[in-house]
């Protein structure tokens, strides 16, 4: 009975951080569009991105009734404030800087060089943290993710867009603030806290928007008035679908699931990211990106049959283990 719920638990969060990776492969696409004619940069887009997924949030909250509900067990002050600060500026540095990363490099490099480099900051912070160890196949599942990462960056020179180390450093930051985002929130469910994903989520935007205003406003924070209406269509669907609805999904998920299978499991924004250029943006789909986004699906699929593997087993009972 506790192996059929463990499994669906960890089920449903992979599912969760699926569709929430997906989604926030079409923000950088949206994103790409956005540069070209709404005179937005990235900072002003961030802003407005976040702002926008923190109405739509409480707009949700009031709509339903979730603000009088809570979690479970409310947690201590000093607890609430250090997990709004970490999730917010986490938030905030991951957003800002792969949108600058979009910029600065481009879509594709963008996107790929965040997420393969994000892996292993997570999987180096898990074992030094928390003693996680990535076992055999999630060894080879996240080489597999970084092998084909590697070809989609540097395996062809006429992809889709020029590697430039200014746009791969603002990739590599934000990484690292994806990464602090996947550790502290695994860490949260491993220490047995209550999960108020919502309200969590709806508390890191917060932060996000007050820390950016000020980085907004000097960039220039409203859009050209031509094309506007195409301007703030994409605008509402960065909000909605990769912000608000992405985000609250993968605070649930993250709790589920092991710190590195997360990461990995989140490389699938770079394969909908590739999708989305190739159909949308005009992007050319060469021999290399073919192949290293194959491999990213064979890594993230063997990695969620593996781990659905693991959590059918039934677990030792306390006297055998010595453990809970």
């Amino acid at each position: 009975m506790s192996s059929a719920v463990r499994t669906l638990s960890i089920g449903r969060g992979m599912l969760y951080i699926t569709v929430a990776a997906t989604s926030w492969g079409t923000a950088g696409a949206a994103a790409a569009l956005l540069y070209g004619s709404s005179g937005l940069g990235p900072m002003a887009l961030t802003f407005w991105r976040a702002i926008g997924g923190l109405t739509l949030l409480l707009l949700t909250s009031l709509a339903t009734g979730r603000h009088r509900t809570g979690p479970a067990a409310p947690q201590p002050r000093r607890r609430r404030i250090t997990d709004t600060l970490v999730n917010g500026l986490g938030l905030t540095v991951f957003q800002a800087a792969y949108f600058e990363a979009v910029r600065g490099t481009g879509l594709a490099v963008a996107t790929v060089v965040t997420l393969g480099a994000a892996p292993v900051l997570i999987a180096v912070g898990a074992r030094l943290a928390m003693g996680e160890r990535i076992g055999g196949a999630g060894g080879t599942a996240v080489a597999g993710a970084l092998a084909g990462l590697t070809v989609l960056v540097l395996g062809d020179g006429s992809g889709s867009g020029e590697v430039r180390p200014a746009g791969v450093a603002w990739a590599l930051l934000s990484a690292a603030g994806y990464a602090c985002i996947t550790l502290y929130t695994r860490h949260q469910g491993r220490s047995g806290r209550s999960a108020d994903a919502f309200g969590t989520t709806v508390r890191s935007f917060a932060v996000c928007t007050v820390c950016l205003l000020p980085f907004a406003a000097a960039e220039g924070l409203w859009p050209q008035s031509a094309e506007l209406g195409r301007t703030l269509g994409l605008m509402v669907y960065i909000a909605a679908v990769p912000t608000a609805l992405g985000y609250a999904l993968y605070f649930a998920g993250a709790a589920m699931v092991r710190a590195t299978t997360a990461s990995v499991i989140a490389l699938i924004e770079p394969v909908s990211a590739t999708v989305i250029a190739v159909a949308l943006l005009g992007e050319h789909l060469t021999t290399a990106t073919a192949a290293g986004t194959a491999v990213l699906l064979a890594s993230v699929t063997g990695l969620a049959l593996s781990e659905a593997r693991l959590a059918a087993r039934p677990r030792p009972t306390p006297a055998a283990s010595g453990t809970h």
